[in-house]
């Protein structure tokens, strides 16, 4: 996710989602990352880089200034990104001849950010693709009629100085407008392949029924299941669903995209070999989501 506010991001700075110094040294690669060929058949064998996040935007900031309120915070994702494209270059990206930017949540969202950037860097002649898995956040009201993740994004945006970054954003457009992929997706040219369940649960717990936006706690079992939600509220989450395939129609007359959306409650899909490469994966006609991302 991101942080808001200096408060919420404070909570961050002593945590893996704030300093390197509290991250783990060692972490799984499964899924679309596993070496093994049985579950992993098409990248099992690639170089393969998982980057850290702890800027709370998405490797997005650049501010300059290092105090906000008299406390240091680092807002500079981008550079963060920078560092890491560099050395990676110096360690042999720069000569690939296939590469595939991916991402989850967060991620998901900086790989529609990066994607043409890290297209940018590499040889003309180079294969580059972008998969981003979970990230395609929609701008939609809450069960209470308000735009809660709207006007989180407003926050991370005002907070780490962001709307310059895009060009794709005017005036007169709210500031946490942005940050959602429907706006920033209009300007990538490179190929992307979009995952995303039309029923994601960090959405639906978060953007389309937040407890903030519950104080009957009449979603508390929904939220959570969706096999317990009453008739109205499958209505409500056919309507969520809607929403996500009326964000992506321009998407689909984009040339060289892929999309593949599944009926999961689920967010991340790519890290987890059960849902990439499995018996059991999601299918959409009959294909499931590693063999489409791989065409």
């Amino acid at each position: 996710g991101w942080c808001r506010n200096l408060k919420s991001c404070a909570s961050r700075q002593k945590s893996m989602l704030g300093s390197s110094h509290y991250m783990e040294r060692q972490v799984e690669f499964a899924g679309m990352l596993s070496d093994d060929e049985d579950q992993n058949p098409d990248f099992h064998n690639w170089n393969k880089v998982k980057i850290r996040y702890c800027d709370g935007a998405s490797f997005s900031g650049n501010v300059k200034d290092e105090l906000q309120n008299g406390t240091k915070f680092f807002f500079r994702g981008q550079r963060i990104w920078e560092a890491v494209m560099d050395e990676l270059l110096v360690k042999g990206l720069r000569h690939a001849k296939q590469a595939f930017l991916t991402g989850c949540s967060a991620g998901g969202l900086a790989t529609y950010i990066h994607c043409d950037g890290f297209r940018a860097l590499l040889p003309k002649d180079s294969r580059v693709k972008c998969l981003a898995d979970g990230g395609f956040f929609l701008d939609v009201e809450d069960i209470s009629k308000q735009r809660t993740l709207r006007a989180f994004y407003s926050d991370v945006v005002r907070l780490q100085d962001l709307k310059r970054k895009f060009l794709h954003c005017s005036s007169s457009m709210d500031p946490g407008q942005c940050f959602f992929p429907r706006e920033v997706v209009k300007d990538i040219r490179t190929p992307v392949f979009i995952l995303n369940p039309a029923y994601d649960a960090w959405q639906v717990q978060h953007v389309l029924a937040p407890e903030a936006s519950d104080p009957q706690h009449s979603w508390q079992d929904c939220r959570l299941d969706i096999t317990k939600c009453s008739p109205e509220q499958l209505q409500i989450l056919q309507g969520f669903r809607e929403e996500l395939h009326d964000a992506m129609r321009e998407i689909k007359q984009k040339k060289d995209w892929g999309i593949f959306i599944d009926s999961c409650f689920i967010h991340c899909q790519t890290l987890n070999s059960v849902t990439w490469h499995s018996p059991s994966s999601p299918r959409v006609n009959n294909k499931v989501s590693h063999l489409s991302s791989r065409d």
